[in-house]
């Protein structure tokens, strides 16, 4: 075999390689990709199906309901234009409370109740993150637009 051919063989051993290694490294990130969404995005159907993803709102006042086991907690999370029920079963977060914000990560079950892997709540009265609070803005100028 001519070096020529040798080199050739090499570059398309090299580039075969490359191309399977960004392969995998794309597959794990997306698998592990979870994307926001409002409770209004998910009353419209916009929130992926069978696919984690996260939730975020306001703990509606009196919907927090805890379980006889001592671990499952119910829960309603609002954007004041639509509502998404919650289940969870773990502790959740100390600043964990109604009237306050709180994130939640799981997925849609087929009942419309969403089931939470992990609960976050919101750390600082004053601060919200800029795509949740534009979110929380669009649904709410939309149900004055509908009233």
């Amino acid at each position: 075999m001519k070096a020529r051919h040798k080199r050739f063989l090499l570059i398309a051993v090299a580039l075969g390689l490359l191309a399977a290694a960004t392969a995998l490294v794309l597959n794990a990130f997306r698998d592990n990709l979870v994307f926001f969404h409002t409770p209004s995005e998910v009353a419209e159907g916009k929130a992926p199906q069978g696919r984690p993803f996260r939730v975020g709102g306001m703990v509606l006042p009196g919907s927090l309901e805890r379980d006889a086991d001592g671990l499952t907690v119910r829960f309603i999370i609002s954007d004041t234009a639509q509502i998404v029920p919650v289940v969870y079963r773990g502790a959740l977060p100390d600043l964990f409370k109604e009237t306050k914000g709180a994130v939640a990560q799981g997925s849609l079950g087929a009942d419309g109740v969403f089931v939470a892997t992990e609960v976050l709540a919101k750390h600082d009265e004053n601060y919200m993150p800029p795509e949740a609070q534009d979110a929380i803005d669009r649904a709410h100028n939309t149900a004055k637009t509908l009233q």
